[in-house]
């Protein structure tokens, strides 16, 4: 006999999780939610919440200085210990609201780490040792990632700083050598660089963002060398040490016990910290995946109603082989809850852009880098869209061009791209670069999964003078 019987066990409170378990508890069903850490996961404490915090200061000051009567009138830099206060309101290490918001969602919360024992069972151990079985009809893995560290000579020496780091710091070091330039890596750059740091990126590969269209890359990499980062692509980082040993991050100053790092080219970098954005790993080396015939430590490969085994085991967010972004997770959790109650009722499944089916993960997959230019991106990029078999046509368009953008900001810098599947004359991806093009991603993403004809979007008349005026010229550069 378990000592907990409910209709689904979640392993892994952060906001895919909760998603879960609050939809099947919405419907119906008990719910319960294992958590070894703090309840709102990585993004609440570690990644969108605290970076966008750091970010958003730094993005506007940057912004203040592209408009004449507004940059004579702000003086001074960023204020970072102001940045870092604010930043602790939104993202300190108390989970103590997210466990009571559970609690009165009526689903229950077991802290500690949970493993799979076999089908439909997981066992709980607290972190006093004591243990609680729990036997459910359905088992939902939203363990999320944790951060990969490549083979680097004396990386495991160095108390180096991964995103948890770098957006909990107390201060802002003097000097911050970044390894990698993906997301993590370019928007730390950007808020690092913007709050007064020395910043120097290392990016193995020939452009940053590599996922994005290539002149996405190329102007975010003009961008922050003008700001001041040293941007070093196509090289790699082969060593590294920290001068007087690892020491207590706490302890060390900025100008003693810095890292050293040995670039591939034979130059060294020498900084107060490093931190390492070189990607991540699904969480699930330790959750019990072997009991049930699965491999540790690798994402789950769950179908588009979010299933991985029979109709019991699901898994959403990073653990699983969809999108990992918070967003995306938190779609993917919507779903899996309205699979799970479907199942439990008997009911059947719906198809393509039902509630049962991920189908964005095909196609609509939305994106915002929040970087100086930000970027934002929805669907297929071009190479990606001929990629996937589709014939296609790519046009672009300066935004500061319309009427919106130069009003927007001083020499405007930034574009808006679409690509065309020309067989069914629908928009399968946009791009949209430069300042604060954020907000504009949704309608490209509305554009996508709806499947709009471009002759009915050209219907949607664009308000003057806003930015988003280049959606006409886009498709007027397309010729219509």
């Amino acid at each position: 006999m378990s000592d907990l019987e409910v209709d689904v066990v979640v392993i892994g409170a952060g906001p895919v999780g909760e998603n879960v378990a609050d939809r099947a508890h919405q419907q119906g069903l008990s719910a319960a939610i294992v958590e070894s850490r703090l309840v709102g996961g990585e993004c609440s404490y570690y990644a969108c919440i605290p970076s966008k915090a750091l970010l958003r200061p730094v993005d506007l000051y940057a912004a203040t200085q592209r408009m004449p009567g507004v940059a004579q009138a702000v003086s001074g830099t960023v204020d970072a210990a102001k940045v870092l206060a604010r930043r602790d309101e939104f993202a300190g290490e108390d989970d103590s609201s997210q466990a009571d918001w559970l609690s009165g969602a009526g689903i229950t919360l077991l802290r500690g780490h949970g493993r799979i024992t076999s089908e439909r069972a997981v066992e709980v151990t607290h972190h006093d040792g004591t243990t609680t079985s729990v036997a459910a009809r359905s088992v939902v893995v939203a363990t999320g990632s944790v951060p990969v560290y490549p083979p680097v000579d004396g990386l495991d020496g160095v108390n180096a700083w991964t995103n948890q780091e770098a957006t909990q710091a107390k201060e802002v070091p003097d000097s911050l050598v970044i390894l990698g330039g993906g997301v993590v890596g370019v928007e730390m750059a950007t808020a690092f660089r913007g709050l007064g740091a020395r910043v120097t990126l290392v990016q193995h590969s020939d452009r940053l963002v590599p996922t994005t269209e290539p002149e996405a890359g190329r102007r975010l990499h003009a961008s922050l060398t003008a700001s001041g980062v040293d941007v070093r692509l196509s090289t790699s980082m082969t060593a590294v040490r920290r001068e007087g040993g690892p020491g207590d991050a706490a302890e060390r100053s900025s100008t003693r016990g810095g890292v050293v790092a040995t670039l591939d080219d034979g130059t060294e970098v020498r900084a107060a910290e490093l931190l390492v954005a070189a990607g991540r790993k699904p969480a699930t080396s330790d959750i019990g995946l072997d009991t049930v015939g699965l491999e540790p430590g690798t994402h789950l490969a769950a179908d588009d109603t979010t299933t991985v085994q029979g109709d019991w085991l699901y898994a959403v967010g990073d653990a699983s082989t969809g999108a990992q972004l918070t967003h995306m997770g938190k779609y993917q959790a919507r779903i899996c809850g309205d699979v799970v109650v479907a199942r439990s009722k008997g009911a059947e499944l719906g198809g393509r852009y039902s509630h049962h089916a991920t189908t964005a993960e095909h196609t609509a997959v939305p994106q915002v880098i929040f970087t100086d230019p930000q970027i934002g991106a929805v669907g297929h990029t071009d190479a990606a869209a001929r990629d996937a078999g589709l014939t296609v046509r790519a046009v672009s368009y300066e935004i500061g061009s319309v009427a919106g953008g130069s009003l927007q900001a001083d020499g405007y810098d930034g574009f808006a791209s679409i690509v065309v599947d020309t067989d069914r004359n629908v928009i399968v991806g946009a791009t949209f670069v430069g300042q604060d093009v954020a907000e504009m991603v949704h309608a490209a993403t509305i554009a996508v999964v709806g499947e709009v004809p471009l002759e009915r979007l050209w219907h949607a008349v664009p308000s003057f003078p806003t930015m988003s005026e280049v959606w006409l010229r886009l498709l007027e550069t397309y010729g219509l």
